[in-house]
């Protein structure tokens, strides 16, 4: 400033003030600076090419669930073991305008005597993840035990630990289920609950059980304080499968889209026998299910680019110069010729993923014209559904058909 003549400084200290003032954010202040004083005559700042003030889209889910794990808990394990894939898929499906939202998933365990003490009988099991392989191996893990259930602690524990970040864009849900009084423990529910809503977290309450039951021991309550919804299941139902002249079909294909997968790095075999172990877990249940799991893996959401050559290689083309550990099949070749494999690789899995799709869409069709019958709001499956239909459209999401 020592340059400049006195009126000029104090303009410019004039606008400076003002800037601090209005714009308390760093990168608010640095986009008025690059369009504001950009254009006064008597002080130029050159702008650099690369510097981008935009921002990336913010659009993203994350999903908390909360499962009580305690004795009589064993049919609502089996009933997300069984549904996991239908609840991921319609969560795929989810849109905003044309914008295809990160899904983000955490999943917790409470009122498990295995669990510590000491964190109020209180696990978490994975935090926030775009795995979802490891979301189904984590919950194919779980087992019950004991009989502590506190839900005030499981929500504040999952409030604290888990990265909410500070989107006012992104589409937060809590799904804590259970049988147990809300009341229970030491950590008020009101106050973990509070703490959500001042988050812009919704809390829904399933619970296990009658519903008049429900309503009186707290979950009504504990659903109402962040405007979530409250629900009771029967959490021994089995879960009934719709099968179709398309699953078998699926299943294959699903086979053969594991073997455009080149897993990478020291963990990278590890995370391609857990691909197939949850694609057998699924199939345990019924072919349907395995459907179910390969219109996921057809989908923009499923990305293995920590293990998967393909796509890391599509994240960043650099992979390859720090890639520690490779497949014996691409042992001693060029850049060149990797790249070349990979790009076979790509355009095999994009074509098996196309056929899945068009024939997934096909069993949608066949399965609706099946289903006469209204769904059943007491399971878990279409408990959650029902909700995030609801709740998404709040924040100007929609549930693609």
């Amino acid at each position: 400033m020592k340059n400049l003549k006195a009126y000029e400084r104090i303009g410019l200290t004039v606008i400076l003030i003002a800037m601090f003032l209005s714009f308390p954010k760093p990168q608010s202040i640095a986009k008025y600076w690059m369009n504001t004083y950009t254009s006064f005559s008597f002080f130029t700042i050159p702008t650099p090419d690369n510097l981008d003030l935009k921002t990336t889209s913010t659009n993203t889910i994350k999903v908390a669930l909360l499962l009580d794990t305690s004795n009589s808990m064993d049919g609502l394990i089996e009933q997300a073991k069984s549904q996991l894939w239908k609840i991921i898929g319609e969560l795929s499906n989810v849109q905003k305008g044309e914008d295809s939202p990160n899904l983000e998933i955490a999943l917790y365990d409470y009122g498990n005597d295995n669990n510590s003490i000491l964190k109020g009988y209180v696990r978490q099991l994975t935090p926030f993840t775009t795995d979802m392989d490891l979301v189904s191996e984590k919950l194919f893990g779980m087992t019950t035990k004991g009989g502590n259930e506190y839900c005030g602690q499981v929500i504040y524990t999952s409030l604290t630990d888990l990265d909410w970040g500070n989107n006012e864009n992104a589409l937060q849900l809590i799904y804590i289920a259970g049988n147990e009084p809300f009341d229970q423990g030491n950590m008020p529910f009101e106050k973990s609950c509070g703490m959500a809503k001042q988050k812009g977290i919704m809390i829904n309450t399933i619970f296990c059980g009658n519903r008049k039951e429900g309503l009186n021991s707290g979950w009504l309550k504990g659903a109402q304080i962040t405007g979530g919804e409250f629900m009771n299941i029967d959490q021994d139902k089995a879960t009934v499968y719709v099968t179709t002249p398309y699953d078998q079909d699926i299943s294959q294909l699903n086979d053969q889209l594991n073997t455009t997968y080149i897993p990478y790095g020291e963990q990278g075999a590890t995370y391609s026998s857990n691909q197939r172990k949850q694609d057998a877990n699924a199939a345990t249940y019924s072919i349907a299910n395995k459907a179910e799991r390969a219109a996921f893996k057809s989908s923009k959401k499923y990305k293995n680019d920590k293990w998967d050559l393909v796509d890391a290689y599509e994240k960043d083309k650099k992979v390859l110069k720090k890639a520690k550990v490779l497949p014996k099949e691409l042992a001693g070749k060029s850049e060149a010729e990797i790249a070349s494999m990979i790009a076979l690789k790509k355009a095999e899995r994009t074509a098996i993923q196309a056929k899945i799709k068009e024939l997934n869409a096909q069993r949608k069709t066949y399965k609706k014209a099946q289903s006469k019958i209204k769904k059943d709001s007491t399971n878990l499956e279409n408990s959650i559904l029902l909700s995030i239909k609801k709740q998404a459209k709040k924040k100007g999401y929609k549930i693609e058909e």
